[in-house]
């Protein structure tokens, strides 16, 4: 991997351009190759440089994961190193639990990424650390590894996981990244014969077996990642609210003999498997676990605190040569993990009514309730709409509150009822839909600040706000918000509209932080678009932009201006969504 990285950070202008060494230029290449970052927002991320506290980088992710990945990269030849990278981890860690003070003593660019943690942190996003390394820990490092690993975990002011994220764990994630099939893995396991049950079903060889606790622990690829790869995600960490709950029983010597009835079972899919006849050995090749790898992480993790070593996991090994079948059952069989708001609503009434207004009132619509349910092959792409896209939607246009539209907990939760209204017709629905494409398709060519193109998902909410409060303005209607089934004549225009519309965002942007620097404040762009503050400015400066563009009396922009100029009775007031 080390020679591979090398190549890549050094026959690649975007790393040679933008960091100054190839300390800097391995991270940057993870963030960008393995976590799949934009080039905004890696450079975003990267911390790395004069007083960086041994923290090379932060990547807060919102949306589904809610995590904080704080990560300290270590660029080496493929020799061992030593516990002082692991150190620097457990320094990081015991100074970000004192928020406050780091960032009065960090640099600049630290600051600000540890301002938009703070902020995550009070929303209770997880926090993993990341060692990554292209070398491979000494056996007295890997000691030191699992005694800091279970130190952060085991906080209570300030609980962390921690990932050593090697050359193996490299390899697996780039080719989870790039959707490459791993090298195979094969394995003898043994079974209690009378603990076996084999079976078919729909012409797939099924075997379901009860597996001691203990020959788990014998699973090739649990360490590294490998037998997971077909996983829709992999380990948590220990940190994570489930897996401590995991880690709770198999320490406890009460429950811990009855892990098998507390626990799900664990999904592993194989190219084949032979059975020997007295049922004591399974032979399997291309083993992949896609449901369990939460448990069976925890598991190893765990493995020299179980309380009792006889408890049981239940395993069903499916004979699944073919891939759509098998990622198939990969996304149905996940639900180990905390089940979201979303997945809670995606049969509730509301929802349901939505789909069938959408459905029934747009020919070619579709409306996806349900979390990795597929469009339908005669639907149209563009007319598609997913429950999460939509209740963004609808926070930033109905509810004029685009720095909500990024909590997807809390869309899903309290604001559920407002958002999921039987009021709005289906054509509204997918006008916001046609602009939110609109937004996504010319969102390259924009000339927008790359503090805010570093955080894309958010922005782009930004700016169908941004592009009601044109129209609002055009219309003086300002303290109101337009049908959006009313603006698709301004669509033909949508170049131009979206032009005014990121300005509408760059020069808010830029009076927050002459505020921000005024007020001695440390500031952060993801914050900011996570605040009521971004919407006032970006209202404001809509406005200001309307009044010059009606004032400029160009020939080129008057049909512009009419296009997003509405009669009164094409307005209401907003949905309350604070």
């Amino acid at each position: 991997m080390y020679d591979k990285i090398l190549g890549e950070i050094r026959d690649h202008s975007f790393y040679r351009d933008n960091f100054p060494n190839d300390g800097q230029r391995f991270v940057a290449w993870y963030l960008h190759r393995v976590l799949l970052l934009d080039m905004h927002a890696t450079k975003a991320a990267i911390t790395d440089g004069q007083n960086d506290k041994q923290i090379d980088a932060i990547v807060v992710e919102d949306g589904e994961d809610r995590r904080i990945r704080v990560i300290q990269g270590k660029f080496v030849r493929p020799d061992a190193i030593d516990a002082a990278p692991l150190r620097e981890v457990l320094s990081a860690w015991t100074r970000l639990k004192d928020l406050p003070r780091l960032q009065v003593e960090c640099s600049g660019k630290l600051a600000e990424r540890l301002e938009a943690m703070r902020v995550a942190l009070d929303d209770e996003y997880d926090v993993q650390f990341e060692l990554l390394t292209t070398g491979h820990l000494t056996e007295a490092a890997e000691i030191d590894f699992n005694a800091f690993k279970a130190t952060m975990s085991d906080d209570s002011d300030f609980n962390a996981g921690l990932t050593l994220v090697d050359s193996a764990l490299l390899e697996t994630r780039l080719s989870e990244a790039e959707q490459r099939d791993l090298p195979e893995l094969a394995c003898e396991i043994e079974l209690d014969p009378e603990r076996v049950l084999v079976s078919e079903e729909a012409n797939v060889r099924v075997i379901i077996a009860m597996l001691p606790i203990e020959r788990c622990l014998k699973l090739p690829g649990i360490a590294d990642g490998k037998l997971f790869r077909r996983n829709v995600r992999q380990s948590l960490g220990l940190s994570n609210k489930v897996n401590k709950a995991l880690r709770s029983t198999l320490t406890n010597a009460e429950k811990a003999p009855y892990f098998f009835f507390f626990h799900n079972g664990i999904t592993a899919l194989c190219r084949g498997f032979l059975l020997s006849e007295d049922r004591r050995k399974l032979k399997v090749q291309g083993l992949s676990v896609v449901n369990g790898c939460q448990s069976l992480s925890t598991i190893y993790a765990t493995s020299g605190k179980v309380a009792q070593k006889s408890g049981s996991v239940l395993f069903r090994f499916y004979e699944i040569p073919q891939l759509d079948l098998g990622d198939a059952i990969s996304i149905n069989t996940n639900s180990q993990s905390a089940v979201k708001p979303r997945d809670l609503r995606s049969n509730d009434k509301s929802m349901r009514s939505i789909k069938k207004r959408y459905q029934d009132g747009v020919p070619g619509g579709y409306f996806i309730t349900k979390r990795g349910e597929e469009r339908p092959a005669d639907k149209e792409a563009a007319k598609c709409v997913d429950a999460t896209d939509y209740a963004r939607m609808v926070v930033s246009w109905q509810c004029q509150r685009p720095n909500l539209a990024s909590n997807e907990k809390k869309l899903f939760d309290e604001h559920y009822k407002t958002l999921f209204h039987p009021e709005l017709d289906a054509q509204s629905i997918l006008a916001l839909r046609l602009w939110v494409n609109e937004i996504d398709r010319h969102w390259d060519r924009l000339d927008i600040n790359e503090a805010i193109k570093a955080v894309r998902g958010s922005a782009r909410f930004h700016m169908l706000f941004a592009v009601s409060q044109l129209i609002a303005h055009a219309s003086n209607q300002s303290d109101k918000v337009p049908l959006p089934a009313a603006t698709t004549g301004a669509l033909q225009y949508a170049p131009m509209v979206l032009s005014q519309a990121k300005q509408c965002l760059n020069q808010a942007l830029q009076q927050a932080i002459t505020q921000s620097a005024a007020a001695r404040k440390v500031f952060s762009p993801q914050n900011w678009l996570k605040g009521k503050g971004a919407v006032a400015d970006e209202q404001l400066v809509a406005g200001t932009i309307v009044n010059v563009l009606k004032n400029l009396g160009s020939p080129e922009l008057a049909p512009v201006i009419t296009s997003l100029t509405l009669p009164a009775a094409k307005f209401s007031f907003r949905w309350t969504a604070e």
